[in-house]
């Protein structure tokens, strides 16, 4: 008997029909003599729903209680989903994060997970239950409700499939796995058979969503066997592992991620440990920074131009604001209006030419670049928001990634 983690999206539980459907798959996998444990997120848009309850109410609430607040739309799911297998026969039972011992720290709406009990969930797989467990959320030392982010649901199914030491972790979501692109934006994205955990994490990081970035981490931390594919049509779906073989490509994938803003900070001095003041000051307030670029210095002044996330575009404003006198900007500019378009795949950093090849499809498409950011098995550029699905496809059609 294999213990299999099976993770279902908003999308996959967004109605009654949806619920049935879900339910149907987990009795398959149940009745194929398995231990089945379920991970589900909030139904559809209701997290959505949640948020703009909070900003009629109060646009700035705490953290901890918009954690109170969103984590019941994952209680709502896995409730109906447990009655829905209840209707057709199979012994189940729901439990929240706090029932099953996920341990979280104390980072409010982000947090990371500590730990994972996991004694309450074996204890009903020894009764022979199918067992259904809220996604996105845990619990910290003080007893309260935390929310792992968006897309947390993820990182939720992978954990729980490491700690009970899980034969296979399946993510159902709408789509069949993981493609080339966004399939919505190019139709003919290829799916991939198979990818490796660095490819995966650095889409994932990148603004492919198909896979929490977190979610990979682990994955690849306790080397957990992982399988993404659809719940709305049964179809082979997309393995991460270690290694990838199956598939030689240079480039995997490319990616878009338009929840980016930039941030330039103007005339500082050109001294040592400028860029650690303004960098440890931001993580200080856990802010995630990624492009960075630094000008040459002259004059004795120098700019720092940087991307965040854009829900953090607020916080690091006020951040540099009030310790601008501090850092010593003259001017501290910032936009909203751009998109991070990137390629990925290991096979980069072994063959020249991947670049100039990225640039130049931009060239063809007349789309310009403001920053640029490369690794070892990555290229990400900074160009204009409402030039970003022209990027996407012209660098796609340039590697001949499609179908």
């Amino acid at each position: 008997m294999a213990l299999i983690v099976q993770k279902f999206g908003g999308t996959s539980v967004a109605n009654a029909e949806r619920i049935f459907n879900v339910a149907n798959r987990v009795i398959e996998t149940y009745d194929s003599d398995n231990d089945v444990v379920v991970v589900v997120s909030a139904q559809g848009d209701t997290t959505d729903d949640l948020i703009e309850k909070a900003k009629e109410i109060n646009p700035r609430a705490s953290k901890r209680e918009m954690d109170v607040l969103l984590s019941t739309g994952e209680q709502q799911s896995m409730a109906l989903l447990a009655m829905a297998i209840e209707k057709l026969g199979r012994p189940v039972i729901s439990l929240a994060a706090w029932q099953v011992g996920l341990a979280t720290d104390s980072n409010y709406s982000n947090a990371r997970i500590k730990r994972v009990m996991g004694n309450r969930i074996q204890t009903e797989l020894d009764k022979h239950k199918i067992v259904i467990v809220a996604g996105f959320q845990g619990i910290n030392k003080f007893d309260d409700v935390t929310t792992l982010g968006r897309g947390g649901s993820d990182t939720s199914a992978v954990a729980l499939a490491a700690a009970l030491g899980a034969e296979l972790c399946q993510i159902f979501t709408d789509v069949r796995g993981v493609y080339t692109a966004d399939p919505r934006i190019v139709p003919n994205a290829k799916q991939l058979t198979d990818i490796s955990f660095d490819e995966m994490l650095e889409l994932a990081s990148l603004g492919a969503n198909v896979l929490h970035n977190r979610s990979v981490e682990v994955a690849r931390k306790y080397n957990v066997n992982l399988e993404v594919l659809s719940s709305l049509e049964k179809a082979p779906g997309t393995v991460v592992k270690e290694v990838n073989s199956v598939e030689k490509m240079l480039v995997r994938g490319v990616a878009r991620d338009n929840d980016v803003a930039r941030i330039s900070l103007v005339n500082l001095d050109n001294t040592p440990g400028k860029a650690f003041q303004v960098f440890g000051l931001l993580a200080k307030h856990k802010i995630n920074v990624d492009v960075i670029i630094q000008s040459i210095g002259r004059g004795g002044k120098k700019d720092i131009s940087f991307t965040v996330p854009l829900g953090s575009l607020d916080t690091v404003l006020d951040v540099l604001e009030k310790n601008r006198e501090l850092i010593g900007a003259e001017h501290i500019d910032h936009t909203e209006n751009i998109s991070k378009v990137s390629i990925v795949g290991v096979g980069m950093a072994s063959n020249t030419g991947v670049a100039a090849t990225m640039f130049e499809a931009l060239y063809d498409a007349g789309i310009n670049i403001n920053m640029i950011s490369t690794s070892e098995i990555k290229i990400s550029v900074l160009i204009d928001k409402r030039d970003a699905e022209r990027a996407v496809r012209a660098i796609h059609d340039k590697f001949n990634l499609g179908d």
